[in-house]
């Protein structure tokens, strides 16, 4: 199948067949039930009983981003300081099913959705703290794992900010004047068109619908690897402005190290471009808690 958005399935994964893939791959797994917890832009994912989680590539772009994350994750596990998905079972494909698919722990949390500013504050140095681990792993390891290297060319502002401008064009309808007026003022007024690149090991898709947290609100989890890659670490510092209000920006910097002027731009670029895509999905699918949350990550990005 397929479609003409780029969150489109190029196949889709029933809980049947997932039943069938994971009882005949992993029998000891075969009394558990599986639920369909959702899906993303590139795996669908179940839970299998109550410990497990299992993702299973629903594009064909996703099978080799599948497998260097099982490659690369279980070396993170002395490094990180949020707890992450640590593949635990390696599936294969077969004829009914065209991609290795992966399962992991179960990780307990719920998705920061609809977080007051005191409760999202509260995340400021576990975040920061997060980061600067993960950033600070040797690039050699990454690269001895095949770990890609920035292939979405995300130091190309100008791109970017193009792209960013034809997206607003179909939201328009979606805003307020003034909702419309931040957006296309922040774009007017960017007027870096490219960042040096550096290269630190990225999570590379950090946002709310790849973050958990406990029952105060507080990050307790990182999930979604898929796009994990060596690039500039602008890519997960994303999540101080779309994440993190402005008054607890600090507070994170004070902790992970201070970033120069051009990584914070982009950092703030990516904050605004990732919900807008997720919205646009959202729309797509009639999804408006989703719809709602983008637009808040956007409107928080843009505050100073």
């Amino acid at each position: 199948m397929g479609g003409s958005n780029e969150w489109d399935a190029e196949w889709e994964v029933t809980v049947d067949l997932a039943q069938e893939l994971i009882n005949s791959q992993f029998p000891q797994l075969a009394s558990k039930t599986v639920q369909k917890l959702g899906y993303g832009w590139d795996n669908t994912v179940f839970k299998v009983g109550a410990e497990y989680v299992f993702r299973f590539p629903r594009r064909r772009v996703a099978i080799q981003s599948l497998t260097i994350e099982g490659k690369i994750l279980p070396k993170l596990k002395d490094y990180l300081s949020i707890a992450f998905s640590i593949p635990l079972f390696w599936g294969e494909g077969t004829s009914r099913y065209p991609s290795p698919f992966l399962g992991y722990p179960y990780l307990h949390g719920e998705f920061p959705i609809g977080l007051t500013d005191e409760q999202r504050a509260l995340s400021a140095i576990t975040l920061a703290r997060f980061l600067k681990k993960l950033h600070d792993f040797p690039v050699k390891i990454a690269q001895e794992n095949r770990v890609r290297q920035d292939h979405r060319n995300l130091t190309d502002i100008a791109m970017r900010k193009a792209k960013m401008q034809a997206f607003l064009s179909k939201l328009a309808l979606h805003l307020n004047e003034e909702e419309h007026r931040a957006i296309s003022d922040y774009l007017e007024h960017l007027s870096m068109d490219r960042v040096r690149q550096r290269y630190v090991l990225l999570h590379g898709d950090l946002h709310f619908k790849n973050m958990l947290v406990d029952e105060i609100g507080r990050v307790s989890g990182i999930i979604d690897w898929g796009d994990i890659h060596l690039g500039h670490p602008a890519c997960d510092l994303n999540v101080v402005y779309s994440f993190l209000p402005p008054h607890a920006r600090s507070d994170f910097f004070k902790e992970y190290g201070d970033a120069d002027e051009e990584t914070k731009v982009l950092a703030r670029l990516i904050a605004v471009y990732i919900p807008i895509l997720i919205w646009m999905q959202a729309m797509d699918e009639n999804d408006e808690r989703l719809v709602a949350e983008a637009k808040a990550n956007i409107f928080r990005a843009l505050a100073d």
